[in-house]
């Protein structure tokens, strides 16, 4: 039931991507609904999936790599369905939705199945802090999909070619503005997913902080972002610049999230604490 169900959840997932390609060649308000309803219909499915993951588990489902990759799915889709219905940028799908089938997909290319949970992992903070923590992430990836959008704009913009693209795109204003209250929303978010993180720590190994290679490369990312907030908080760094820190933020959460995980060992290495 639960896989079929994750088929589902892909499925209207794709078929919303699909149609946000379409919508880019033929821009017409009947594409933006099918968008945001297949989109929708998705979040429904893959929220069922992830209650019934609780209730066959009995843990909050975000536990392993398969529960990480499809939360982290979840989150875009829903921030992605709140950005649509807050501001109405249409062309934001076309970008952030190959982002969601891409995770959500990955979440089953490793093991599905339910296994016993690590005595490590019986806290209250896991949820908390894992939550916190991918909630954030999912707005860096809208901001990482803006900031690509702000970059194509300002290009198309500069050398003059003014077309369907241009015209599809939001203006750079706004899409800087835009950029700017994600980060201060998601830039909260990670802190606070660090220090619930911290005081897990304290709770499962007797240490609020051990440089383990994912603490460590979380603490880089944050102070990337945190550099990012400065500066457009300081010196007022906005548009391009503030654009490709973001997208290298961005990239730096792919790494902090898969690429620690999988490569380098530590406490949160994915088979182990996950």
């Amino acid at each position: 039931m639960y896989f079929y169900l994750i088929i589902f959840s892909i499925g209207f997932y794709f078929l919303s991507m699909v149609s946000s390609f379409i919508y880019l060649s033929k821009p017409k308000p009947a594409y933006v609904k099918w968008i945001s309803g297949l989109l929708t219909a998705g979040f429904v499915t893959h929220t069922i999936t992830m209650i019934l993951r609780f209730y066959q588990s009995g843990h909050f489902p975000i536990t392993n790599l398969h529960e990480s990759l499809s939360f982290f799915a979840w989150g875009l889709a829903l921030f992605l369905l709140i950005i649509h219905y807050r501001y109405g940028i249409s062309v934001l799908f076309s970008f952030a939705t190959p982002i969601v089938v891409l995770f959500i997909s990955l979440s089953l290319s490793v093991p599905t199945g339910l296994f016993p949970l690590a005595p490590i992992l019986k806290s209250i903070w896991l949820p908390i802090h894992v939550t916190l923590a991918f909630l954030g992430d999912a707005i860096f990836a809208l901001t990482f999909c803006i900031s690509i959008m702000y970059l194509i704009q300002e290009h198309h913009i500069k050398g003059k070619k003014i077309g369907k693209t241009t015209k599809l795109l939001p203006s750079l204003t706004l899409l800087d503005q835009l950029n700017y209250r994600l980060l201060t929303i998601g830039f909260p978010l990670l802190t606070l997913g660090i220090i619930t993180g911290s005081i897990w720590a304290e709770y499962a190994w007797g240490s609020y902080w051990s440089w383990d290679p994912k603490e460590t490369w979380s603490l880089i990312t944050w102070l990337v972002y945190a550099a990012l907030l400065h500066q457009r908080l300081t010196v007022g760094w906005r548009g391009k610049k503030a654009a490709w820190v973001a997208i290298i933020g961005f990239g730096m959460i792919l790494f902090t999230f898969l690429g620690v995980n999988l490569l380098l060992s530590g406490l949160h290495s994915y088979g182990r604490w996950s």
